[in-house]
């Protein structure tokens, strides 16, 4: 498996205007969200770049893309039919290959020198399957994310797992059902990182999943994702960093902090955090 194709769905016209917003990057740079992402799916191994738009957001997502916009097709999703027909309108572009999914409102952090998008995509070539990144979630955050469920995949290798089942915003009722996966903290779930890397096979199944909604009518990815682990081996993997969602409040500061704690003004931005801290306290 060659990952050289990668997806950025950016056209939910809740979230459209979350991928322009600024941030200080590790490397102390300014830039837009977008383009923080559009250099996670390059260092992975990305050759081209679909970004998913609102019709009209091409010119203002093309500038936040800034040098990276070389490397960037932009696709307009027309009607608001839901994430799953998002990510079906970049067909044409991905083809018979696979690709890496993100999507455009969250940032990804690290723990090391290897970005998220690039461990998850080692994990998918290694295992020549599709693979899922996840992230151990409190039950209080479910309403927020899909999860999967299943069992530590053979080899015994930690953070990776074997998914029989994925739903799309479960209950906690149903994800203590459906959902509980060996070795978690109570009352936690695996819950999507907002990052994949995808077989053609999720192209078909989502194809199926609009005939069957109609015209007009909207899916989720989940439900294909469901079927894909049906059809053919499909792996859940918790990676060496984390995510932040930046339409959540308080999200852009959250990602911003952690971006901040992760560059060489570390020193700097912990002492600036303890005056604050300390101005609150008095």
């Amino acid at each position: 498996m060659k990952i050289r194709k990668a997806v950025v769905t950016a056209a939910d016209p809740k979230h459209r205007t979350l991928p322009l917003q600024t941030v200080v990057d590790r490397d102390g740079e300014v830039k837009a969200a977008l383009r923080v992402i559009v250099q996670e799916a390059i260092a992975a191994g990305a050759e081209e770049v679909a970004v998913i738009v609102c019709p009209g957001d091409e010119a203002a997502y093309a500038q936040a893309a800034g040098p990276l916009a070389r490397h960037v097709r932009f696709i307009e999703q027309a009607a608001p039919r839901g994430y799953g027909h998002a990510v079906a309108c970049a067909r044409p572009f991905t083809g018979g290959d696979p690709f890496l999914l993100l999507v455009g409102d969250h940032l990804y952090v690290s723990r090391g020198a290897q970005p998220c998008a690039r461990q998850l995509v080692e994990v998918a070539v290694e295992t020549d399957c599709a693979v899922s990144a996840v992230q151990a979630t409190h039950e209080s955050k479910l309403p927020w994310f899909g999860a999967v469920g299943g069992r530590l995949a053979a080899g015994g290798r930690a953070g990776l797992y074997e998914i029989s089942t994925v739903a799309e915003k479960p209950s906690p009722t149903e994800a203590e059902q459906r959902l509980m996966v060996p070795g978690l903290r109570m009352g936690h779930y695996l819950c999507f990182f907002g990052m994949h890397v995808l077989t053609p096979l999720v192209m078909d199944l989502l194809d199926e999943d609009l005939a069957a909604a109609g015209d007009g009518g909207r899916i989720t990815l989940s439900p294909a994702l469901a079927r894909l682990a049906g059809h053919e081996r499909y792996l859940a993997c918790e990676l060496a960093g984390r995510r932040y969602d930046i339409g959540a409040h308080h999200g852009l500061l959250h990602a911003q902090l952690a971006l901040a704690l992760s560059s060489p003004e570390r020193g700097e931005i912990l002492e600036l955090l303890v005056e604050v801290l300390a101005d609150h306290v008095k």
